[in-house]
């Protein structure tokens, strides 16, 4: 759990003129307080004991509003999300996810390797956005 992560997000907002909005702080704070990646309608559940019945389009346009700004990052394969450990001023994200406990832990090598940036570039490919997961057992689980 990242202890400046509401003083950041509520910093960069204003620094940026984006609005800060109940549910936007919410699924944030739902989110960084969490042990374990957390998908839509576990964030959804947790929303509502906050708003009163919130709908799974506002839950999502936060998620995707933290996502975009790079304060939470989705664990592609478990189809969940956890908080940018790293900082938000970085592209791509590496996760190591415990097969066992469900534990990740983001690793954050932000550059691409030489020979995949190589490899990007000669085929006329844009990234957008890269993850990369590494499935295992963690230290606790072996």
């Amino acid at each position: 759990m990242s202890e400046n992560i509401i003083k950041k997000a509520t910093d960069y907002c204003e620094e940026n003129k984006h609005r800060l909005t109940k549910p936007r702080l919410a699924v944030l704070n739902i989110i960084n307080s969490s042990n374990k990646p957390l998908g839509a309608y576990d964030i959804l559940d947790e929303l509502g004991q906050v708003m009163h019945s919130p709908k799974p389009p506002t839950a999502y346009r936060a998620i995707d509003f933290w996502k975009e700004h790079g304060f939470i990052h989705r664990v592609e394969s478990m189809n969940a999300y956890v908080i940018c450990e790293e900082g938000h001023s970085h592209n791509g994200a590496q996760f190591m996810v415990c097969n066992d406990c469900g534990n990740v832990e983001e690793v954050h090598l932000s550059h691409l390797p030489k020979d995949l940036e190589k490899k990007v570039k000669s085929n006329g490919f844009k990234v957008d956005h890269w993850n990369a997961e590494i499935s295992g057992q963690c230290e606790d689980c072996q």
